[in-house]
């Protein structure tokens, strides 16, 4: 195997038993860095010392990572224009922040008769945030509520 001596320098290939006894020598332990290697590649370090920088690279890489949040943008079959454009705005805005997003659309009364101007209003919805978002599953029609999830591209 190709062993690294605890500085970076490069010792040379050896065979095990004498890789193991060189780290004890030193009082390091002889760690395996690149077992798909030809042939394999070990480092002469501190282990404990390698696991915990290890683990603290995840933990500031864990603390940089955008937390999974979903949010929800409630509509009617029959919602105006204006209000339709300012629910958009905030589903975009939504998304853009990595957000995943459940839009529900709401039938009261009279308006579960007419399913298909939700299931049109869906469809248009789906067409303005085609370009920032994908479709978690399917359109979900669940009593009196059509629902779909979206998730930033």
């Amino acid at each position: 195997m190709r062993v690294i001596g605890q500085e970076g320098a490069q010792i040379g290939v050896i065979t095990t038993q004498a890789a193991l006894k060189l780290a004890s020598e030193q009082g390091f332990d002889l760690v395996e860095v690149a077992p798909n290697g030809t042939p394999p590649v070990c480092r002469i370090m501190d282990y404990g010392k390698f696991k915990y920088e290890k683990e603290k690279k995840e933990r500031e890489a864990k603390k940089k990572q955008h937390g999974l949040h979903l949010k929800e943008i409630r509509m009617r079959p029959k919602i105006d224009e204006h209000d339709y454009q300012f629910k958009l705005r905030h589903l975009k805005e939504f998304i853009s922040k990595r957000d995943r997003v459940k839009v529900s659309i709401i039938f009261r009364g009279r308006e579960n008769a007419h399913k298909e101007v939700g299931e049109r209003l869906m469809q248009q919805i789906l067409a303005d945030v085609a370009e920032l978002a994908t479709i978690d599953g399917s359109v979900r029609s669940e009593r009196n509520t059509l629902m779909v999830f979206l998730v930033p591209k």
